[in-house]
């Protein structure tokens, strides 16, 4: 399977179902930040729920940004889902690796749940939508339902997994988020609370079904398939894009950056990208800073 996201209905549309193989997304953050296991699954699990959060936006340039900060040892966990498909994320300490007596990775440990999940909506409004929770768990799809029912009143089911093996390859990744539709019957919240009880852990079933709609089918058997869209690890950061950064600093630090002849090396945080400008791009920087100056 090729990492997507697929969006079905299902109960005579009173439930809606988003499930995404997120298998390469996951190992590109991995090879990009040099995660360690714990780090990889915690980022990988943050990945693959706001993927699917952003298959529901409009417009490709509309964005969602999910932001986890428990106060464990793993630090803040970020994650940016654009409408176009397109993911890239960070978590502050990479080399997380912490495992519970039963031999699982212990995400919880790691991320800690004295603090909160953010949530951010930039639809390209005049200002974002921004919601909050207490994390519960650290474990990543408990805290995303906590804060569906709590920031935006919706019961859902959130069952998201990553299966770290050897030197850091990721065996498979995804997730499935299900959600109660307002005005949603008894039957069907009782249907949904047995599924909640009954599903196997994500990365299980996707080692044992060949097609994601194969797993939807198996849990709602009336599914109706409604799109399918594709999803990757891709971050748009550019030079170009940094040097319009070291043109809003002081003419102060960038006179000072260019006498000490070091030039300038500045690492994008989503990516870990590092891009290199020497003193001549730092005079060029300058003078057009000079002449917008002068302009305005």
């Amino acid at each position: 399977m090729r990492d997507e996201i697929v969006i079905a209905q299902a109960l005579n549309g009173t439930v809606r179902i988003h499930i995404a193989l997120t298998k390469e997304l996951v190992q590109q953050a991995v090879d990009h930040h040099r995660l360690q296991p714990t780090s990889a699954a915690a980022l990988g699990r943050t990945l693959t729920v706001t993927a699917i959060m952003a298959s529901d936006l409009k417009n490709d340039d509309e964005k969602i940004t999910a932001i986890l900060n428990g106060n464990g040892p793993a630090g803040t966990v970020l994650a940016q889902g654009f409408g176009n498909g397109d993911v890239r994320g960070f978590i502050g300490n990479p080399d997380i690796h912490l495992v519970r007596p039963d031999g699982h990775l212990d995400v919880g440990a790691a991320v800690g749940h004295d603090g909160d999940l953010q949530v951010i909506k930039d639809l390209g409004l005049k200002e974002p939508f921004t919601g909050v929770s207490h994390l519960q768990t650290g474990e990543i799809g408990i805290d995303f339902a906590y804060y569906y029912a709590i920031s935006e009143q919706t019961p859902t089911i959130v069952n998201v997994g990553v299966l770290v093996g050897t030197d850091r390859n990721i065996e498979t990744a995804g997730g499935m988020i299900v959600q109660l539709l307002p005005g949603a019957p008894e039957e069907t919240i009782e249907f949904c609370e047995k599924v909640s009880t009954e599903m196997g852990a994500m990365t299980e079933l996707l080692r044992q079904y060949d097609e994601l709609e194969d797993i939807v089918l198996a849990y709602f058997p009336d599914a109706e398939f409604l799109d399918t869209r594709g999803v990757r690890w891709h971050c748009p950061c550019s030079r170009e894009h940094f040097m319009v950064s070291l043109g809003t600093l002081a003419e102060a630090d960038l006179l000072e950056m260019i006498n000490d002849g070091e030039g300038a090396e500045v690492r994008c945080d989503y990516c870990n990208t590092y891009y290199r400008y020497s003193t001549e791009d730092l005079k060029a920087i300058l003078e057009a800073k000079r002449v917008r100056d002068r302009r305005s």
